[in-house]
């Protein structure tokens, strides 16, 4: 029974192109559903951003190849948080896919809800073309897991080191991007996300970490929760900390917790936290534009055209009445059609 039900599950398919730009697969790509054999480092960091398959395969051409790793998600979110989680400072940015950076002959993108790593045995001026073509071949999520989380967008741009967000979704990927303070003041279980982006500053390196919660209420509690940790561990290092300085300055902007730390004086803090201005995205489903019902003008040449019409009606009628007496009378003159008369009292 056991062997029969293991048969009867739904067993990962290829995504992955047989061939693109002149490379072909080399044998039956491998695939897994389990996140340790994508990475056993960080596998509870991916189930957080929602892994759901991994295919690795190995293309080629003549005197060339290129091992490919390819990692599926729930939806494009996950992708980009993965995507965000292995990035490093160091990497160069690159127009692949919908975001994507390299470091020597590893290229690094995602596309939709698939997060590639491409690894070259010797990289051309060809290799970004090519990679661009297999982005282009990758299935693509559906639209209502396509959309990207709007908080990394809150990060000032200025000061700001390049591929340095991290974007994250729980505890694992949180305790893994060195953060300032633990996870458990964050309390991820209240549907928490978060971003975290380095800062140069005229001191040094600072951090500003933003978590948006779904409620007001519920961001000013933790804030509060993250001042009070913040005021009793003092940035120690054994709290976990890795700033040269412990300086820390806060901010509620409606469901988003902003938070600086590190080497950065109080000015340049308070600035980075001016930036952070919550904007709340309202839906509105009726009409914003003047229709034709809603037009004063139309509704008075509707109501003249309606009298001309019942005036045409009336006269039709008239004429019709007055035709068909004078009709009987010329063809039945011994009969009586007069109109019957009421001669009540005034």
């Amino acid at each position: 029974m056991a062997v029969g039900a293991w048969a009867a599950a739904p067993q990962p398919q290829p995504f992955l192109p047989n061939q693109f730009a002149g490379w072909r697969i080399e044998g039956a790509p491998r695939m897994s559903d389990d996140a340790a054999v994508a990475d056993p480092a960080y596998a509870a960091v991916l189930k957080e951003y929602g892994f759901s398959e991994l295919e690795s395969a190995t293309y080629t051409r003549p005197d060339r190849k290129l091992s490919l790793k390819a990692a599926r998600f729930n939806d494009t979110t996950g992708a980009y948080g993965a995507f965000t989680f292995y990035k490093t400072e160091g990497m160069e940015a690159e127009k692949i896919g919908d975001l994507a950076a390299s470091a020597g002959a590893k290229v690094l993108f995602y596309r939709g809800n698939i997060l590639v790593e491409a690894a070259f045995d010797r990289v051309t001026a060809m290799s970004a073309a090519e990679l661009r073509e297999l982005a282009g071949a990758l299935p693509q999520p559906a639209a209502d897991k396509g959309k990207l989380p709007t908080l990394p967008t809150y990060l000032p741009r200025p000061g700001y080191v390049k591929h340095s967000a991290k974007y994250v979704a729980g505890p694992a990927g949180f305790s893994n991007i060195h953060p300032p303070f633990p996870a458990d003041v964050v309390e991820f279980q209240r549907s928490a996300e978060l971003v975290l982006g380095r800062y140069s500053t005229s001191n040094g390196a600072a951090t500003m970490v933003l978590i948006a919660y779904p409620t007001p209420q519920i961001a000013g509690d933790r804030l509060r929760a993250i001042e009070s940790w913040m005021k009793a561990n003092s940035c120690s290092a054994a709290a976990g900390a890795t700033d040269s300085a412990c300086d820390f300055f806060g901010k509620r902007s409606g469901p988003i917790v902003a938070v600086v730390t590190g080497s950065v004086s109080e000015s340049e803090a308070q600035s980075l936290l001016a930036a952070i201005s919550y904007d709340a995205d309202v839906t509105w489903n009726e009409a914003t534009s003047l229709r034709k019902k809603d037009n004063i003008g139309n509704l008075i040449i509707a109501a003249f055209m309606l009298i001309g019409i019942l005036l045409l009606i009336l006269l039709a009628v008239g004429f019709a009445f007055g035709g068909l007496r004078m009709l009987v009378q010329r063809f039945f003159p011994n009969r009586n059609v007069e109109i019957i008369r009421l001669n009540l009292p005034r």
